[in-house]
């Protein structure tokens, strides 16, 4: 695949129907959260370092064989330069946040993981030049209060310890970086197809995770490298999904369906960690949904230039 081939000019191709990028992006959340779930037990298992360490191998092994059917060139310039960038910015995210599945609930941790799109709604308007839609905005507001009011719940009995403090520190800057990497994956979205987005970012990480390896690696049992394959395959496919959504909207329409996010950790850590959940958050959950409905598109999104 030529350079050219690699950045699409969407002027001459049928924009997606209306809802298309945003369910598919909905879909890839549930993936993401499936994952988490995933990777929850084996970074308890393992500790995040190795969990996240074998996810990427078996992720690069996965889409190496994809990447090459295509036969696009490994990318280089700007786009390598992205590729990078958004590998560094998710390592550091995905350990911090993986760290945190240890510490907290798994519904709770992706509840307070929601600063990061309404972060990333006002980076995408500084960055990318976006402007932010007054239905952005109020989703976001929503999704914040709904939040809060899971927050309220969590700590309504006591201050949190030690231990629920650094879950709780963990998180917010995983956040931060999460924020960064949605709007960098609006960039490279529009200069790589799929495929290359997903393999970079899975060989990429495992390069920087394998320079630290022999001071903390630990090797899984059968069992947890059974559950981080699964767990590279979902987000092989996720990755896949978020590449092409993001390609085909703007950032301020797909960042709300994160939300979404919060309902699937709430179903998985009830199955899988008989993890309760209050009324608080359920209430919030209710006004996170309401804020992704609030948010999904009617009508077609703006056809990106070339």
């Amino acid at each position: 695949m030529t350079q050219g081939h690699c950045t699409p000019t969407h002027r001459a191709m049928r924009p997606a129907p209306v809802p298309a990028p945003f369910l598919v992006a909905a879909l890839a959340v549930a993936l993401f959260s499936l994952m988490d779930a995933l990777m929850k037990h084996a970074s308890i298992a393992i500790g995040a370092y190795s969990a996240l360490l074998i996810r990427s191998l078996i992720g690069t092994l996965v889409m190496l064989p994809v990447w090459r059917l295509g036969q696009a060139p490994w990318p280089h310039g700007e786009r390598l330069r992205i590729h990078v960038l958004r590998a560094v910015i998710s390592c550091a995210m995905a350990l911090l946040f993986f760290h945190a599945l240890v510490l907290l609930p798994l519904a709770e941790a992706i509840a307070l993981s929601f600063i990061a799109p309404l972060i990333a709604l006002y980076l995408a308007a500084a960055v990318l030049g976006e402007r932010i839609g007054p239905k952005a905005v109020i989703a976001s507001l929503l999704g914040v209060v709904g939040v809060i009011l899971i927050t309220i719940g969590r700590f309504e009995h006591g201050m949190p310890d030690r231990q629920s403090i650094e879950g709780i520190a963990a998180v917010l800057v995983s956040a931060c970086l999460y924020a960064w990497n949605l709007i960098l994956q609006r960039r490279i979205a529009q200069m790589a197809n799929p495929a290359e987005i997903a393999l970079s970012q899975h060989a990429i990480t495992a390069i920087l995770l394998l320079l630290a390896a022999p001071w903390f690696a630990r090797m899984p049992g059968w069992g947890e490298l059974g559950i981080l394959g699964l767990a590279a395959i979902l987000a092989t496919i996720s990755l896949l999904l978020m590449a092409w959504a993001y390609a085909r909207a703007q950032a301020q329409v797909l960042v709300p369906v994160e939300y979404t996010g919060f309902l699937w950790a709430v179903l998985f850590g009830w199955l899988f960690f008989a993890e309760t959940v209050a009324i608080p958050t359920i209430f919030g959950g209710l006004l996170i949904v309401v804020g992704c409905l609030v948010a999904a598109p009617r009508r077609e999104p703006e056809q990106m230039a070339a």
